[in-house]
C-alpha cells in the first residue's frame, strides 16, 4: 500500500462476508478521513475452498482454514493489504507473516433457533430433523435431545433459510451475529442461551489480519480494535488451540467480562452427543491467555483416548 494506491480489503464473497467487509470499510473511513475519499478503499473478493466445495461437510474436506487459506495467500503475495474474517473460521495458528492486530466490538455470541414449526428447540417433536453443518451444534443437540435427527446442511445463510422454508429440514441453527448483520433478525424463532447451546469459540467476532511487517496497516487498524472483545477472543482461541480444535472436533467456549473479571466456560463433546465434559474458570482479564490454556488442558485431561473420533 502506498499513499496513492487504495487500501485493499480481502474478503469472501458471501452476503455476510461482504456485509462485514463493508462494515470495516465504514469504520476505517470514520477513523481516517483520507480513507473516506472515493476510491481510497477497495474490497477484493476472493473465493475460498470452503465456498467452492458445497457437497460435503467441512469436517470431511479438511476442517478449519478452508475459509481463510486463499485469502491468506493473497495477503502474503501482496494482492490485498488487510483481510476481514469471521473469527470462528480462523485457525488458531496463523501462517508465518500474518498478524491479527484487530478485533471489532463483538456482536451477540448466541446461536439462533430457526424454525417455522416451533419457537423453541424444546418444543420440537421427537424425530424432527435439524439441519446443520456444525459438529458442535449437532453434538449439543443430540446431547440434550437424542430423540432428534441431525443431518448435514451447508451453504450460506440465505441458502440454509431457503431449505428450511422448502421443508428440507424442520429446523436449523445459525449465528445470531450473522443474522443481525444481514438484517434478518426478524426471522429468528428464538435465541439459544449459552446454557442450552454453548457457542463456537470467537462466535460473533470479526477479526482483521494484516502482514506482520505492514506498519501502515497496523496504524490504520489500531483505532478499530475493541479491547474487551480482543481479551475474550484471546482466552477462547487459546482454549481451542490447546485442544487442537477444528471442524472435526465438537468444541465450544465462551469468555465473558464483568469489569476486569473474566469468566470462561468450556465444553468438549463426543460427535454423537453421547458424552460431554464442561468446565468454568474465572480470573483477571490480564490472565485471559492463561485461563484459556488451563481450561483446555483440564478438559483435555478428562477426555479418554478416541473421544473425538469422527466417523462420517
Amino acid at each position: 500500500m502506498t499513499q496513492t494506491s487504495p487500501l485493499r480489503i480481502g474478503t469472501r464473497g458471501s452476503p455476510l462476508a461482504l456485509a462485514q467487509a463493508h462494515e470495516v470499510q465504514a469504520r476505517l473511513a470514520a477513523a481516517h478521513p483520507d480513507l473516506a475519499q472515493p476510491g481510497a478503499i477497495e474490497i477484493v473478493v476472493i473465493k475460498t475452498t470452503g465456498d467452492m466445495v458445497q457437497d460435503r461437510t467441512l469436517a470431511l474436506i479438511g476442517g478449519k482454514g478452508l475459509f481463510t487459506k486463499e485469502i491468506d495467500e493473497a495477503q502474503l503475495a501482496g494482492r490485498v493489504d488487510i483481510a476481514v474474517h469471521s473469527m470462528k473460521d480462523v485457525p488458531t495458528v496463523l501462517p508465518d507473516g500474518l498478524a491479527l492486530p484487530c478485533i471489532l466490538e463483538r456482536e451477540d455470541t448466541r446461536d439462533a433457533f430457526m424454525c417455522l414449526k416451533a419457537k423453541q428447540l424444546a418444543e420440537l417433536p421427537a424425530g424432527s430433523v435439524i439441519g446443520t453443518a456444525s459438529l458442535r451444534r449437532g453434538a449439543q443437540i443430540l446431547y440434550r435431545r437424542p430423540d432428534l435427527k441431525v443431518e448435514p446442511l451447508r451453504g450460506n445463510v440465505q441458502t440454509r433459510m431457503k431449505k428450511l422454508e422448502e421443508g428440507v429440514v424442520d429446523a436449523t441453527l445459525l449465528a445470531m451475529a450473522g443474522l443481525r448483520r444481514l438484517g434478518l433478525a426478524d426471522r429468528i424463532a428464538s435465541a439459544l442461551e449459552p446454557e442450552e447451546m454453548l457457542p463456537a469459540v470467537a462466535q460473533g467476532a470479526i477479526g482483521i489480519t494484516c502482514r506482520t511487517d505492514d506498519a501502515a496497516a497496523r496504524r490504520r487498524l489500531a483505532p478499530l480494535d475493541h479491547a474487551d472483545s480482543h481479551v475474550r477472543v484471546v482466552a477462547e482461541r487459546t482454549f481451542l488451540g490447546v485442544l487442537d480444535g477444528s471442524c472435526r472436533t465438537p468444541i465450544a467456549g465462551l469468555a465473558e467480562l464483568a469489569g476486569d473479571r473474566l469468566t470462561f466456560r468450556g465444553l468438549v463433546i463426543k460427535p454423537d452427543g453421547s458424552l460431554a465434559h464442561e468446565n468454568r474458570l474465572t480470573g483477571h482479564r490480564s490472565e485471559a491467555e492463561a485461563i484459556g490454556r488451563q481450561a483446555g488442558e483440564e478438559l483435555l485431561g478428562r477426555c479418554e483416548p478416541g473421544f473425538f473420533d469422527f466417523k462420517g
